[in-house]
Order: structure tokens, then C-alpha cells, then sequence
């Protein structure tokens, strides 16, 4: 083989080479990097609303990176009032897609440092129909009212006490998509009827002392008799206030059957997301 032809198939290899490594390099850039994590930014803010002469104080929050329209779900605190806890499962809600607004049923932002003062603030609310429902009122409407609300789309979910008022307001006709109850109660001021509409998740410790059978058994036979869209769980071995991480801390200085159980939070996170997703 003379020297030029060896030359001519040298260069040849060469460009097949070459082309190759060019390939492989284009197709390297263009596999997107799956291990970019795209953050997610809020917006909180307090608002102050009122009723009448009593001035409410709640928590508004959203992803702000676009101004597309999505739905509003109220947020209830437990007995304890509007505190920490409320707002950072609505900035949860607001990190999944919904602008969420964590309400006030007591008013002036008022909170409980003894279960005494927590039962009389709570009984309160429950044994004035007219008033819960005004409060409840003011607060759907100013979450509809906000701009990146679509006031077609609204749901409501509670803890403990703020559990047995989004059922109550449900039973009561209010115009919601869908509730949820937390280690709530289900002995309602209002049981369910005809004026139910919305889709309910009640989601329960199986060992909760502060929920009797009897008023499970009535509550579902309740639900059953109205053709009502709803499941109801009980967690295993869970009691009061197992999505709340704060319990057994709360339960050892009040000497109460409170017990965080992280099994039970997030499988009933979870329900909640389900529940979301197929109303809206």
C-alpha cells in the first residue's frame, strides 16, 4: 500500500471518529439534568377581617411565580386558636397548588395556653350556630375575593376542633367542593343531611379516646343515609393529634392522651392530596 492511499484511509478513520465524539457530545448536553429541583416560592401575608365588632385575624398564602387562577382552601386551627401549626399546613396547601387561607374562629387572633381556656373559647363557637357560621362566612369570602382565586374551586379542612367545624359547615349547605376533619370529632352541631354537598375525608386515630364508637356509628349511618360522597379512616394505634408534632409535648405538660404519629400524618396527608385532586 503506497503512501497516499494509507494517508486517504488514515483521514478517513479519523472523521469517523470525530463525528462520533460529536454525537456523543450533543446527545450528552441535550439529556436534561432529572436532578434539578425546581424551587417553589411563596407569598404569606396576615390579613385582619371582621364580624360585626369583633376583629379576625387570619393567614393568606400562595405560590407566587405565576398569577394563573386555582382553588382556595380554608384552613381551621384546633381548639387552641389561630397559631403556628395552622399556618404551616397552609403553606403546604400553597406549596401543592392552592392558595390557602388559615382563619380565625375565636377573633382578635386569640390563643389558648390551658385546655381549660381552649374548651371555653371552642364551646363558644359550637354552641352559637349563627356565629360560627358568620365567621366561617366572612372568612369564604374573603379567600374567594382574593385575586388568585378561582371562586368556583373551595375547600375546607380542620384539626381537632377546627375538624368538627368544616363538617358542620358542610352539613350546614355551605357552597364547598370538599372537607376535611383531623382527629376530629364527629358529634356535630349540625349531622349530615340534605344539604350536604361536598365530598368529605375524615381522617381519625383508631385509639383517639375523645372519639367514642357510638359517635362514629352515628355519623356514618348519618352519611350513609344521605348519599353522601365520603370515606372515614382510622389509623392503627394512632390517638389525638397524631399530625401534629408538637403533641407529645403539649400531652406530657397536660398530662392528655396526645401522640404525634408520623405514619398516620402522612398517610393522611396524602388522602387529603387524593381528595383534592379529584374534586378539582
Amino acid at each position: 500500500m503506497n503512501s497516499q492511499k494509507r494517508f486517504t484511509i488514515w483521514f478517513a478513520v479519523l472523521f469517523l471518529l470525530t463525528a462520533a465524539c460529536k454525537e456523543k457530545q450533543q446527545n450528552t448536553e441535550e439529556v436534561p439534568n432529572e436532578n434539578v429541583v425546581e424551587e417553589i416560592s411563596l407569598r404569606g401575608e396576615v390579613v385582619n377581617y371582621s364580624v360585626d365588632t369583633t376583629e379576625l385575624t387570619g393567614y393568606i398564602v400562595y405560590e407566587n411565580s405565576h398569577e394563573k387562577k386555582r382553588p382556595g382552601v380554608i384552613v381551621i386551627h384546633e381548639w387552641w386558636g389561630h397559631n403556628d401549626y395552622v399556618r404551616e399546613r397552609a403553606d403546604m396547601l400553597a406549596e401543592a397548588g392552592y392558595t390557602a387561607l388559615a382563619l380565625d374562629m375565636y377573633g382578635d387572633g386569640k390563643l389558648a395556653e390551658h385546655p381549660d381556656d381552649a374548651g371555653k373559647f371552642a364551646g363558644m363557637v359550637m354552641s352559637n350556630m349563627d356565629l360560627a357560621q358568620t365567621r366561617f362566612d366572612a372568612a369564604m369570602e374573603l379567600l374567594k375575593s382574593h385575586p388568585t382565586v378561582d371562586n368556583e374551586q373551595i375547600a375546607a379542612i380542620g384539626y381537632c376542633f377546627g375538624g368538627s367545624v368544616a363538617l358542620t359547615m358542610a352539613n350546614a349547605g355551605k357552597d364547598l367542593d370538599a372537607v376535611a376533619a383531623f382527629h376530629s370529632g364527629v358529634e356535630l352541631p349540625i349531622m349530615p343531611g340534605a344539604d350536604l354537598k361536598a365530598a368529605v375525608l375524615v381522617c381519625n386515630g383508631a385509639e383517639d379516646p375523645f372519639i367514642s364508637e357510638e359517635s362514629v356509628t352515628a355519623f356514618k349511618e348519618a352519611m350513609d343515609a344521605a348519599g353522601a360522597d365520603y370515606k372515614y379512616i382510622s389509623y392503627p394505634g394512632a390517638v389525638h393529634s397524631f399530625t401534629s408534632k408538637r403533641a407529645d409535648a403539649i400531652g406530657e405538660k397536660f398530662d392528655m392522651p396526645l401522640k404525634y404519629q408520623k405514619q398516620a400524618d402522612e398517610a393522611s396527608w396524602q388522602e387529603l392530596q387524593q381528595l383534592l385532586n379529584r374534586v378539582f
